[in-house]
C-alpha cells in the first residue's frame, strides 16, 4: 500500500464545489475499488485557471495482465476516471515497476497529453519524475513514468506532524528551484500539490506529473507561473502548519477558519520559523494575502528562488544524544565472584589480614632478598660509571679527528617554504557549461567558510566522458618554482582526485597545450599535491577529475559534487 501512495499520480477529477472522491473510487474492470489518492482541494483555491469539457470517450477494457507493446504488464489500476485510467505495471524488458496512464486515441485530451508528456520527457531534470515513453498505438494512448516505491509523499509526511524548519526550508528551495528550472524550458505544472511531492529515502525532493497531471485534468492557465508560484506557497504553508490555506479542507489537512481569511503561518501555530512564515505569504500573495513586513510578492519560481537565497540559512537540528547510565559495581569488580551471595540484612564479617613475616622463615626470607637489592644496585652503579667513561674517550678521539676544512655539510640548513601569493584566477571549461565562474576568487580570499562549487552530477565518480574535469587557472604574478598545492574541500568522501597543470595563461587553449605537474587524491576535506615534475610557471590549473557523492544541500541535489574553499602554493 506504501508503494500504491507513492507512485501513481494525482489525477483525480473535482471540478467545481464538489470533490468527487466517490467518483474516482468506482470499482474498475479488474475489481480494484480504491484510489489511494483522493483529490479534494478547489481548483479555484489553487488558482489553475480553465477546465477543459471532460471527453465523450468511453475508457479502454484493460484488467491486469494485459500488456502494451509486449513489454508493460499491467498490475493494478489505481485510478479510472474521465475515460482514462491509471496503473502500476512492470516493464518486463528492464525488469522494472512502473507507472502508466492509459486514454483511447479519441479522447478529447489525448493529444495534449501526448504533447504534453513528450515535452516533459525532453526535459530530463532528476528533480521530476521521469516520462519514460509516451506512445499512441492500437487506438490507444499511454503514457509511462518513474515508479517510486522508496518515496513518500507530502501527504503522509504532514499526517503525523507539521515538518521540522530545516525540513521544510529544504522542501521550498528544491521545489522552487525545480519549478524555475522547467519553467525556463517552458514547462509548467499547475496541478503542484501535496499529492503531487514527494521525498525519497535519500531526502531527496521530487515532483511528478509535470504539465501531465494538467493535460490529463484539462487544466490551463493564463498565468501559468503565478499559479505554479502560489501552489509552492501553498506547500509551504502547508509543512508549516499541518493547515490547508484555504477554507476548505483537502489532502488530509484541516482548512483555515470561515470569515477570518489568509493567516500568515506564525499566527496559526506557534513556533514557526518566521522567514518560513514570511516566505509563504510572499508567494501566496497572488490571492490577496499581506507579508507582514511588506515585501513584493512573489509571482514566479525564479522570484521565489531569489527570495529564499536572500534568507539566512537553516541548519538542521543538532542530534539529540542518549546520557550514558551510571556506572554500576559488579560483584566481580566487589571482589565477591564465586562466593555465596548474602542475605538481606546478614552482617558481614570482615576479613582478617594475612600476619606478616614474624617467623624465623620469614625474617630470613627478608635478609635474603635485601640483600640481593643491595648487589643488584651495586652492580648497576659500576656497569653506569664503565659506560660514561668509555662515551667521554669516544668524544674526545672525535673532536681530535674531526675535518677542519670549509667542506663540512653539518653546516648546511634547509631551504625556507615560500608561500606563493595568487594576484587573480579564472574557472577553465574544457567541455560544456561553465560551473560558478563568479565564485572563483573565495577560493583564495582567506576565508574557509566561503567557497567555488561544481555541479552536482548523477554520474561519477569520474567524471568522464561527460566532462574531462573541472577547475581554476591561478596567476602567481610570475614565473615561479611550484613545490606544492595544499587544496580545502567542503565535502568529505571517497574519490576526490586534484590534478595539478602548468599553463601559459590565464585563459589556455585547452587541456593538451597544459603540462601535468602533480596529482593526487583524496577521502577528506583537504588535499596536499606535490609537484613531481619540476616546471617554472606563472599559470597553475587546479584540475578535479573525480568527485565523492554528497547528499542535497541548499545549493544542488544529492550526487557527485566537491566545493573549492581555499588554495595554497609553496615553492
Amino acid at each position: 500500500m506504501a508503494e500504491r501512495s507513492t507512485a501513481a499520480v494525482d489525477v483525480a477529477d473535482n471540478s467545481g464545489d464538489k470533490p468527487l472522491t466517490a467518483k474516482a473510487d468506482q470499482s474498475t474492470a479488474d475489481g480494484v475499488a480504491q484510489n489511494p489518492e483522493r483529490d479534494t482541494d478547489s481548483d479555484q483555491a489553487q488558482g489553475s485557471g480553465g477546465i477543459e469539457e471532460t471527453g465523450k470517450a468511453s475508457p479502454p477494457e484493460l484488467h491486469s495482465g494485459h500488456k502494451l507493446a509486449r513489454r508493460y504488464r499491467l498490475e493494478e489500476c489505481v485510478t479510472r476516471l474521465d475515460g482514462f485510467s491509471s496503473w502500476r505495471a512492470v516493464d518486463e524488458k528492464l525488469r522494472r515497476a512502473v507507472g502508466v496512464h492509459i486514454l483511447p486515441a479519441d479522447h478529447a485530451r489525448a493529444r495534449s497529453v501526448l504533447a504534453a508528456a513528450r515535452s516533459s520527457a525532453l526535459l530530463g531534470d532528476p528533480r521530476f519524475v521521469q516520462v519514460l515513453d509516451a506512445v499512441e498505438e492500437n487506438d490507444l494512448v499511454y503514457v509511462v513514468h518513474e515508479w517510486l516505491p522508496d518515496a513518500t509523499e507530502l501527504t503522509a509526511l504532514l499526517a503525523p506532524a507539521p515538518l521540522e524548519a530545516h525540513d521544510a526550508y529544504q522542501m521550498v528551495s528544491q521545489i522552487a528551484s525545480a519549478m524555475a528550472a522547467a519553467h525556463r524550458e517552458g514547462l509548467a505544472h499547475l496541478r503542484l500539490n501535496p499529492n503531487a511531492v514527494l521525498r525519497t529515502s535519500s531526502g531527496q525532493w521530487r515532483i511528478r506529473g509535470l504539465a501531465v497531471n494538467a493535460a490529463l485534468r484539462g487544466i490551463s492557465s493564463d498565468t501559468p507561473q503565478r499559479t505554479d508560484t502560489e501552489a509552492i506557497g501553498a506547500l509551504l504553508y502547508a509543512a508549516l502548519t499541518q493547515r490547508w490555506p484555504y477554507e476548505s479542507d483537502a489532502y488530509g489537512l484541516s482548512g483555515l477558519p470561515k470569515g477570518v481569511g489568509l493567516i500568515a503561518p506564525d499566527q496559526v501555530r506557534a513556533g514557526v520559523h518566521r522567514g518560513l512564515s514570511e516566505l509563504a505569504m510572499r508567494a501566496l500573495a497572488n490571492d490577496g494575502a499581506t507579508a507582514s513586513r511588506h515585501e513584493a510578492a512573489c509571482t514566479t519560481p525564479e522570484e521565489l528562488v531569489k527570495a529564499i537565497g536572500e534568507m539566512p540559512r537553516i541548519r538542521p537540528p543538532e542530534p539529540a544524544f542518549t546520557a550514558p547510565p551510571e556506572y554500576q559495581r559488579t560483584t566481580y569488580q566487589q571482589g565477591t565472584y564465586g562466593r555465596p551471595a548474602p542475605r538481606p540484612g546478614a552482617t558481614q564479617a570482615v576479613p582478617t589480614p594475612p600476619p606478616p613475616l614474624q617467623s624465623r622463615t620469614g625474617k630470613a626470607l627478608k635478609w635474603a632478598v635485601s640483600a640481593l637489592l643491595i648487589a643488584a644496585l651495586g652492580l648497576g652503579s659500576w656497569q653506569l660509571a664503565d659506560a660514561l667513561m668509555d662515551q667521554g674517550n669516544k668524544s674526545d678521539d672525535t673532536k681530535q679527528t674531526q675535518p677542519t676544512d670549509g667542506n663540512d655539510k653539518s653546516g648546511d640548513k634547509t631551504k625556507p617554504v615560500k608561500t606563493l601569493s595568487i594576484r587573480a584566477a579564472q574557472e577553465f571549461v574544457a567541455k560544456g557549461d561553465a560551473q560558478h565562474p563568479n565564485d572563483v576568487d573565495k577560493t583564495y580570499d582567506g576565508d574557509p567558510s566561503t567557497y567555488w562549487r561544481t555541479s552536482s552530477f548523477i554520474g561519477g565518480p569520474v567524471l568522464a566522458p561527460y566532462k574531462p574535469g573541472v577547475g581554476i587557472v591561478y596567476d602567481l604574478g610570475s614565473a615561479q618554482n611550484v613545490a606544492k598545492s595544499t587544496i580545502g574541500l567542503y565535502y568529505s568522501g571517497n574519490h576526490t582526485t586534484v590534478q595539478l597543470y602548468a599553463a601559459d595563461s590565464l585563459s589556455p587553449s585547452s587541456l593538451g597545450s597544459m603540462t601535468q605537474i602533480g596529482t593526487g587524491t583524496t577521502t577528506g576535506t583537504s588535499a596536499t599535491v606535490k609537484v613531481t615534475k619540476q616546471v617554472k610557471t606563472r599559470y597553475v590549473l587546479v584540475w578535479l577529475t573525480a568527485l565523492p557523492h554528497a547528499p542535497s544541500d541548499q545549493y544542488s541535489d544529492a550526487g557527485y559534487k566537491q566545493a573549492i574553499t581555499d588554495v595554497k602554493f609553496t615553492g
